[in-house]
């Protein structure tokens, strides 16, 4: 064989070798994806609660709905709507900090009220918390919440790549 045949064989074998390589790399990759992540409830006293706080699938945050309780116990904020709603936000939103996102990655929530009353009382509320690029959502009454809780909020969120 020439030299000029040598040498394209070697330079294709060498691109070729590359190519193996980065595709192996983005199967690898690929093979994680689409695995859900589950991070379960921290302890709140003595009670481990049945649920995850959250599931991560790919780049979407699915967070469990949160009641205004404070952090590390099942007692509710005194006070009524308001004092819970921003109790349950700050909630999610510190679920969501631990998990990479954050409420400005928030694409759509689910709010449960215990009286479909108190609707503009909450609104107040979740307009303090979203003020630009409102999430899609969607609002119900119910006949009765966790820990009798005046309302209780889900929402799930994009994960941006980390930095």
């Amino acid at each position: 064989m020439s030299g000029k045949i040598l040498q394209f064989m070697k330079q294709h074998l060498i691109i070729m070798t590359l190519c193996l390589g980065l595709t192996s790399t983005l199967l690898a990759q690929e093979k994680n994806a689409g695995e859900a992540q589950y991070f379960p409830m921290p302890a709140t006293g003595s009670t481990q609660l049945p649920y995850s706080e959250a599931v991560k699938l790919d780049d979407t945050l699915y967070v469990s709905g949160q009641v205004g309780n404070l952090p590390g116990t099942l007692a509710l904020v005194p006070g009524g709507i308001e004092p819970e709603a921003r109790r349950a936000l700050e909630n999610i939103k510190a679920i969501l900090e631990r998990h990479g996102s954050s409420l400005e990655h928030v694409v759509k929530c689910t709010v449960f009220l215990a009286d479909i009353k108190e609707w503009p009382a909450f609104n107040a509320v979740y307009r303090e918390v979203f003020t630009t690029n409102l999430p899609a959502r969607s609002a119900l009454a119910a006949s009765g919440l966790a820990l009798g809780a005046r309302v209780e909020v889900e929402c799930i969120a994009f994960v941006p790549p980390a930095k």
